[in-house]
């Protein structure tokens, strides 16, 4: 089980990896704050191939060959960072990142619980959230310490994560098989996406829905925008604290996902709109005071927020789908958290050109808000029962 985690962890580990290096892309290739925010949205592209194409594919060749492939494909996207010579390379890299990330983590989850020893799906899925963010906040800080202290700097860490890359496939042949009756042809293979969420249930699904939308969207707005506001508004061009904060970030995410297993709907959701409040409204203030310490805060108790809210809205989720309709409704949920992880970045930074950056983020931090209070509002029928 704990090979499984830690094959989610070097797997997520790359989509954090050109979170510190995005300001020096900028100054490499030239290009504006709006490119940024794109480079880092065509990630769901990869996503969504995966959700509506490539989703069921581990239920049918095996939990191993699926991982190998999503591992081969996120070491290519790691090459193409690699070897990256114009901003082309750049969105290519990180459509395969989406790619291989969204197929294994779907593999990688369900072989979890099937590793669990006891079979207790609540522990599997808690460790699993919590190995996909501390790989989050890993590629951060490894990324920002080896570009600020280390030899190439827009070369080093990818080298770094491809060797990671290699050890974690080798582990990856030790754990049993999860899928007895594999498929044995192509021909075979069912790729029909499966997406939809039965009436009985749809309201009960705003809730989480709506939760795993802000919290998503808030760990898109630190992988892709914090940099900038780091040496826009804070003037702090160290890269090491770019990759150290977005590491902050998910690594406390992390920990209260691991620390809250046990908590139930109704606290989680109560816990994790309430923190999520708290740290918009430091977020913006940092910004606008200028103020190192209150984005140091913000980012803890945000961090907080998305490990509670992440962890129980996937709770939710899991109680209140029929076994019949699992499959879908997960994916359901899954094309929020990929949606929101990237396309509200481009919305800002497509604000910001007409109102200004601080502006933007202030709108965004109101969107998120009022979100996290529909989440609760509307799910508190059914979370009061839990």
């Amino acid at each position: 089980m704990w090979i499984g985690v830690a094959g989610i962890a070097v797997l997520y580990l790359c989509s954090t990896l050109p979170t510190p290096l995005y300001p020096l892309y900028q100054r490499e290739f030239g290009f504006s704050e709006l490119v940024v925010t794109a480079i880092y949205a065509s990630y769901v592209v990869g996503n969504l191939a995966v959700l509506f194409v490539f989703g069921r594919l581990s239920d049918q060749l095996g939990r191993r060959p699926t991982t190998f492939l999503a591992f081969g494909i996120v070491g290519a996207s790691a090459l193409c960072f690699l070897l990256a010579s114009s901003t082309v390379w750049l969105f290519i890299a990180r459509i395969l990142n989406g790619l291989g990330a969204g197929l294994g983590a779907g593999a990688l989850t369900a072989w979890i619980a099937e590793l669990e020893p006891s079979g207790d799906k609540m522990r599997a899925a808690t460790v699993a959230s919590a190995g996909n963010l501390a790989g989050l906040g890993l590629g951060a800080i490894i990324a920002g310490l080896l570009a600020q202290y280390g030899p190439w700097p827009l070369r080093t860490s990818y080298v770094v994560y491809l060797v990671m890359l290699v050890i974690m496939m080798i582990l990856t042949r030790v754990p049993p098989e999860g899928v007895r009756h594999a498929v044995q042809k192509t021909s075979e293979l069912s790729l029909r996406p499966r997406i939809g969420v039965p009436r009985a249930i749809r309201l009960a699904f705003i809730a989480p829905a709506a939760m795993a939308f802000t919290t998503f969207a808030l760990g898109g707005f630190y992988g892709a925008l914090t940099p900038g506001i780091l040496s826009q508004s804070l003037h702090q061009h160290n890269l090491a604290v770019a990759g150290g904060l977005v590491a902050l970030f998910f690594g406390v995410g992390a920990l209260a996902s691991a620390i809250t297993g046990k908590l139930r709907a109704r606290p989680a959701m109560l816990l994790a709109t309430a923190t999520l409040l708290i740290g918009l409204g430091l977020l913006v203030a940092a910004e606008r005071l200028q103020s190192m310490e209150m984005l140091d805060s913000a980012t803890l108790v945000s961090g907080i927020a998305i490990g509670i809210g992440f962890r129980a809205s996937l709770q939710i989720v899991n109680e209140i789908a029929p076994e019949a309709h699992r499959a879908e409704i997960v994916s359901s949920y899954l094309l929020v958290c990929y949606t929101a992880n990237s396309l509200p970045v481009i919305g800002i930074g497509l604000l910001a050109l007409t109102i200004s950056a601080p502006g933007a983020h202030l709108a965004f931090a109101l969107l998120l808000a009022l979100l996290a209070v529909i989440a609760c509002a509307t799910g508190w029928k059914y979370i009061a029962k839990h």
